[in-house]
């Protein structure tokens, strides 16, 4: 399997270089980085003191020589990118964060001419923690306040999280609810009584931490806690090129990480 590589020179990037020369049926067909980084032109493989005999670079175009392009990184980049996708029959692993309304309408539509997954989260973890809030919520009755925590570097733009998004929008779900009628975002003096049946988000940022995502569901007399934390973005990286190996190949569609695990 023939993989591109968006944002390469980033933290994301570099982790998914290394995990894809670590494997041995994957091949890097391309390194992107934005138009001006110094890493342009450089092997894509420097940092690891390895020579790959790909070269970081600017162009598009470069996209058309894999199998599926991965990109973690800023949506205005990612809709350019899948752009290129396009014009090039390349699937696509979408793991940036952070879209509007009509940038995800983009990747809805670009899915009838190509294979997408697009998931916040890659990692296996945060799909076992996907599952089992669902099946919490499923089980308890809008009496347990839900509330959910992320923790996230200091570098990160949007807030909350695509993960935490995800999980309040699944919770949200098992409960026949839709997220947007009952999420609370912010709370600042004078609030009033919680709703019953909401869901409230709290976004930490700091430091280096890779990622922290704590569901709680607070009834009378008793809490339940389900938290995973990264300590790493191995596991995204991981998950990153178990998702391209399931595009390859793969009919048009817009699918997640639960069809990539199915």
């Amino acid at each position: 399997m023939r993989i591109a590589i968006a944002g390469s020179s980033g933290r994301m990037g570099r982790m998914i270089i290394a995990a894809a020369l670590a494997a041995p049926d994957v091949a890097i067909a391309a390194a992107l980085d934005r138009p001006g980084s110094p890493d342009i032109g450089r092997d894509c493989g420097e940092f690891l003191g390895r020579e790959t005999g790909v070269r970081v670079t600017e162009r598009l175009d470069a996209i058309a020589a894999a199998d599926v392009l991965i990109d973690f990184t800023q949506p205005q980049a990612t809709l350019a990118h899948l752009q290129a996708c396009l014009a090039h029959r390349v699937a696509m692993a979408v793991g940036t964060t952070g879209f509007d309304a009509a940038g995800k309408e983009a990747l809805q539509r670009a899915s009838a001419s190509i294979a997408l997954v697009v998931a916040p989260n890659m990692s296996l973890g945060v799909q076992v923690l996907l599952r089992l809030v669902e099946e919490a919520a499923r089980l308890l009755d809008p009496s347990y306040d839900l509330e959910i925590l992320e923790f996230h570097h200091r570098h990160k733009v949007d807030a909350p999280s695509g993960t935490a998004l995800q999980l309040g929008e699944t919770a949200a779900r098992a409960r026949g609810q839709a997220l947007e009628d009952g999420a609370i975002f912010a709370r600042h003096g004078q609030t009033g009584a919680r709703p019953t049946g909401s869901i409230g988000f709290a976004a930490l940022r700091g430091g280096d931490v890779v990622g922290e995502h704590s569901v709680i569901f607070a009834g009378a007399g008793e809490r339940i806690e389900i938290t995973h934390r990264s300590s790493s973005r191995e596991s995204y990286a991981a998950g990153a090129l178990r998702a391209a190996r399931f595009l390859a190949g793969r009919a048009p569609g817009l699918y997640g990480m639960q069809d990539v695990l199915a």
